[in-house]
Protein backbone atom coordinates (compact mmCIF):
# COMPACT_ATOMS: atom_id res chain seq x y z
CA UNK A 1 0.00 0.00 0.00
CA UNK A 2 1.22 3.49 -0.84
CA UNK A 3 1.86 5.53 2.31
CA UNK A 4 -0.40 8.51 2.86
CA UNK A 5 -1.29 11.17 5.39
CA UNK A 6 -4.97 11.44 6.23
CA UNK A 7 -6.46 14.94 6.12
CA UNK A 8 -9.67 14.47 8.08
CA UNK A 9 -11.99 17.44 8.32
CA UNK A 10 -15.54 18.59 8.94
CA UNK A 11 -16.65 21.75 7.16
CA UNK A 12 -20.10 23.27 7.22
CA UNK A 13 -19.53 26.37 5.05
CA UNK A 14 -16.27 25.58 3.24
CA UNK A 15 -13.65 27.40 5.31
CA UNK A 16 -12.25 24.28 6.98
CA UNK A 17 -12.34 22.49 3.61
CA UNK A 18 -10.17 25.28 2.15
CA UNK A 19 -7.71 24.88 5.03
CA UNK A 20 -7.67 21.10 4.43
CA UNK A 21 -6.84 21.58 0.76
CA UNK A 22 -4.03 24.04 1.59
CA UNK A 23 -2.56 21.63 4.14
CA UNK A 24 -2.82 18.78 1.63
CA UNK A 25 -0.71 20.79 -0.84
CA UNK A 26 2.00 21.10 1.80
CA UNK A 27 1.83 17.38 2.60
CA UNK A 28 2.16 16.41 -1.05
CA UNK A 29 5.09 18.81 -1.54
CA UNK A 30 7.04 16.55 0.83
CA UNK A 31 6.54 13.54 -1.45
CA UNK A 32 3.75 11.65 0.33
CA UNK A 33 0.11 11.37 -0.69
CA UNK A 34 -2.49 13.46 1.13
CA UNK A 35 -5.82 11.62 1.37
CA UNK A 36 -8.74 13.94 2.14
CA UNK A 37 -11.71 12.50 3.99
CA UNK A 38 -14.66 14.00 5.82
CA UNK A 39 -17.25 13.01 8.39
CA UNK A 40 -20.96 13.04 7.77
CA UNK A 41 -23.52 14.94 9.83
CA UNK A 42 -27.23 14.19 9.72
CA UNK A 43 -28.04 17.73 8.57
CA UNK A 44 -25.49 17.74 5.71
CA UNK A 45 -26.34 17.41 2.05
CA UNK A 46 -25.06 14.29 0.30
CA UNK A 47 -22.78 16.15 -2.12
CA UNK A 48 -19.57 16.07 -0.07
CA UNK A 49 -16.47 16.70 -2.22
CA UNK A 50 -14.49 13.88 -0.57
CA UNK A 51 -15.45 10.41 0.69
CA UNK A 52 -16.56 9.79 4.23
CA UNK A 53 -13.75 8.56 6.49
CA UNK A 54 -13.51 4.98 7.70
CA UNK A 55 -11.62 3.67 10.70
CA UNK A 56 -9.27 1.90 8.26
CA UNK A 57 -8.45 5.26 6.64
CA UNK A 58 -7.28 6.43 10.05
CA UNK A 59 -5.37 3.37 11.24
CA UNK A 60 -3.58 2.79 7.93
CA UNK A 61 -2.45 6.41 7.57
CA UNK A 62 1.14 7.39 8.29
CA UNK A 63 -0.03 10.66 9.86
CA UNK A 64 -3.11 12.78 10.49
CA UNK A 65 -4.17 16.39 9.92
CA UNK A 66 -7.44 16.95 11.81
CA UNK A 67 -9.67 19.95 11.07
CA UNK A 68 -12.91 21.33 12.46
CA UNK A 69 -14.79 24.60 12.74
CA UNK A 70 -14.84 26.23 16.17
CA UNK A 71 -17.85 25.35 18.27
CA UNK A 72 -17.51 27.36 21.47
CA UNK A 73 -13.82 26.46 21.76
CA UNK A 74 -14.43 22.81 20.87
CA UNK A 75 -14.44 20.71 17.71
CA UNK A 76 -17.74 20.15 15.89
CA UNK A 77 -19.90 17.25 17.07
CA UNK A 78 -19.66 15.17 13.85
CA UNK A 79 -15.86 15.05 14.11
CA UNK A 80 -15.96 14.33 17.83
CA UNK A 81 -18.48 11.56 17.19
CA UNK A 82 -16.08 9.88 14.76
CA UNK A 83 -13.19 10.11 17.23
CA UNK A 84 -15.38 8.57 19.92
CA UNK A 85 -15.56 5.46 17.73
CA UNK A 86 -11.80 4.92 17.87
CA UNK A 87 -11.61 3.14 21.24
CA UNK A 88 -10.61 -0.16 19.62
CA UNK A 89 -7.72 1.59 17.86
CA UNK A 90 -6.74 3.16 21.17
CA UNK A 91 -6.80 -0.20 22.95
CA UNK A 92 -4.60 -1.72 20.22
CA UNK A 93 -2.25 1.29 20.14
CA UNK A 94 -2.68 1.63 16.38
CA UNK A 95 -1.96 5.38 16.29
CA UNK A 96 0.97 5.47 18.70
CA UNK A 97 3.96 7.43 17.37
CA UNK A 98 2.19 8.69 14.26
CA UNK A 99 2.57 12.44 13.64
CA UNK A 100 -0.51 14.65 13.74
CA UNK A 101 -1.55 18.29 13.51
CA UNK A 102 -4.78 20.24 13.94
CA UNK A 103 -6.47 23.11 12.12
CA UNK A 104 -9.63 25.17 12.56
CA UNK A 105 -11.73 28.12 11.44
CA UNK A 106 -13.91 30.52 13.40
CA UNK A 107 -16.24 33.29 12.31
CA UNK A 108 -14.52 35.97 14.40
CA UNK A 109 -11.01 36.85 15.56
CA UNK A 110 -11.85 35.85 19.13
CA UNK A 111 -14.05 32.92 18.19
CA UNK A 112 -12.09 30.25 20.02
CA UNK A 113 -9.46 29.21 17.47
CA UNK A 114 -6.70 28.43 19.96
CA UNK A 115 -9.05 26.75 22.43
CA UNK A 116 -10.45 24.59 19.63
CA UNK A 117 -6.96 23.60 18.47
CA UNK A 118 -5.96 22.65 21.99
CA UNK A 119 -9.17 20.69 22.63
CA UNK A 120 -8.74 18.83 19.31
CA UNK A 121 -5.24 17.85 20.43
CA UNK A 122 -6.42 15.94 23.49
CA UNK A 123 -7.79 12.80 21.75
CA UNK A 124 -4.67 12.68 19.59
CA UNK A 125 -2.44 12.76 22.66
CA UNK A 126 -4.56 10.03 24.27
CA UNK A 127 -3.88 7.92 21.18
CA UNK A 128 -0.13 8.44 21.66
CA UNK A 129 0.26 10.50 18.51
CA UNK A 130 3.09 13.02 18.13
CA UNK A 131 1.57 16.48 17.88
CA UNK A 132 3.18 18.96 15.50
CA UNK A 133 2.61 22.69 15.59
CA UNK A 134 3.75 25.63 13.50
CA UNK A 135 7.25 26.81 14.42
CA UNK A 136 8.01 30.53 14.39
CA UNK A 137 10.45 29.91 11.55
CA UNK A 138 7.30 30.17 9.38
CA UNK A 139 7.24 33.92 8.53
CA UNK A 140 3.46 33.95 8.06
CA UNK A 141 3.01 33.21 11.75
CA UNK A 142 4.67 36.50 12.67
CA UNK A 143 2.93 38.56 9.97
CA UNK A 144 -0.62 37.23 10.08
CA UNK A 145 -3.41 39.60 10.99
CA UNK A 146 -6.06 36.89 10.81
CA UNK A 147 -5.53 33.17 11.46
CA UNK A 148 -2.56 31.05 12.37
CA UNK A 149 -1.10 29.98 15.71
CA UNK A 150 1.82 27.88 16.91
CA UNK A 151 -0.81 25.25 17.90
CA UNK A 152 -1.96 24.76 14.31
CA UNK A 153 -3.33 26.45 11.23
CA UNK A 154 -6.43 28.59 11.60
CA UNK A 155 -8.63 30.98 9.67
CA UNK A 156 -11.08 33.76 10.50
CA UNK A 157 -13.91 33.29 8.02
CA UNK A 158 -16.26 36.14 8.96
CA UNK A 159 -19.82 35.71 10.16
CA UNK A 160 -21.07 34.72 6.71
CA UNK A 161 -17.86 32.97 5.60
CA UNK A 162 -17.05 35.92 3.37
CA UNK A 163 -13.31 35.89 4.06
CA UNK A 164 -11.09 33.75 1.86
CA UNK A 165 -7.81 32.39 3.16
CA UNK A 166 -5.23 35.15 3.45
CA UNK A 167 -1.79 34.66 1.94
CA UNK A 168 -0.35 34.26 5.44
CA UNK A 169 -2.97 31.64 6.34
CA UNK A 170 -2.17 29.73 3.13
CA UNK A 171 1.55 29.86 3.90
CA UNK A 172 0.96 28.59 7.44
CA UNK A 173 -1.19 25.72 6.13
CA UNK A 174 1.39 24.80 3.51
CA UNK A 175 4.22 24.91 6.06
CA UNK A 176 2.30 22.78 8.57
CA UNK A 177 1.33 20.25 5.89
CA UNK A 178 4.89 20.04 4.61
CA UNK A 179 6.21 19.50 8.14
CA UNK A 180 3.64 16.77 8.75
CA UNK A 181 4.44 15.05 5.45
CA UNK A 182 8.20 15.20 6.02
CA UNK A 183 7.81 13.82 9.54
CA UNK A 184 5.55 10.99 8.35
CA UNK A 185 8.10 10.05 5.68
CA UNK A 186 10.98 10.05 8.16
CA UNK A 187 9.05 7.77 10.48
CA UNK A 188 8.20 5.27 7.73
CA UNK A 189 11.86 4.71 6.78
Amino acid sequence: MTPYVLVLYYSRHGSVLNLARAIAKGIESSGIEARLRTVHASDDSNDMPYPEVSLDDLTQAQGLALGSPCRFGLMASPLKSFLEQTSTSWLKGELIDKPACVFTSSSSMHGGNEATLLSMSLPLLHHGMMLLGVPYSEPGLLKTESGGTPYGASHVSGTTSENTLSEDEKAICYSLGKRLGQTALKLTQ
